[in-house]
């Protein structure tokens, strides 16, 4: 019997070390990858961001400001009352902002995409935050202004967070996440994305700069 026990034994301790293989062990870690991206927007986000490191999720710059031809029909079609609210309770009036290139980006909190582009809005933000001829507006759609505020502390992030207090016209947002505009001084769309970029694209801040001339 202490024979047939031994051989169970061996076996048992033989089966255990077939289970733990580095193929077995990498396939139980990709699986719990795998269900984590469905579940955490952090980790989709930081898988977003790995991919625009590597060259994806450009933002389609204009290479001229002024030659988007459809600028002054969008811009006519939007209401020039659009406002926000900063996190002191402060309006802001986009129709009083004229002599600003404006950056509105419209995100949320639970938005893998958003989450994955705000480090190159920070770094944005960082380059022109004491220019006084461009104003950033980082507006929480959901109007979250506690949650979004104590996002951005607790990602080390200095960006203005704005919740809407008007309608927002379908030109600027239309529903989806992150979209993000760029005004020109007299209030023009000059730049209109839907979804993720990289806006640490150096291509960003030339636009911006000569839209600042």
């Amino acid at each position: 019997m202490s024979t047939i026990k031994t051989q169970e034994k061996q076996f048992s301790s033989l089966q255990k070390r077939k289970w733990f293989t580095f193929s077995n062990i990498s396939t139980v870690i990709l699986f719990v990858f795998v269900i984590t991206l469905f579940i955490s927007p952090n980790v989709k986000g930081w898988v977003i961001q790995g991919l625009m490191k590597v060259g994806l999720f450009q933002p389609n710059i204009p290479t001229n400001p002024t030659a988007n031809h459809n600028v002054a029909v969008v811009q006519q079609a939007a209401s020039p009352e659009v406002l926000f609210t900063d996190e002191k309770g402060n309006r802001i009036r986009l129709s009083e902002q004229r002599g600003k290139v404006v950056f509105i980006n419209f995100w949320a909190t639970w938005c893998p995409p958003c989450i994955a582009e705000m480090p190159g809005i920070n770094n944005l933000y960082e380059k022109y935050k004491d220019n006084k001829k461009v104003l950033f507006l980082l507006v929480d759609v959901d109007s979250k202004m506690k949650k979004s505020a104590a996002f951005m502390k607790r990602k080390e992030f200095n960006l203005p967070v704005y919740i809407p207090a008007s309608e927002m016209p379908s030109e600027y947002f239309s529903g989806s996440m992150p979209t993000t505009v760029i005004l020109d001084k007299s209030g023009n769309i000059a730049f209109h994305h839907v979804g993720g970029a990289d806006y640490s694209n150096p291509k960003v801040a030339e636009f911006i700069n000569k839209l600042i001339q």
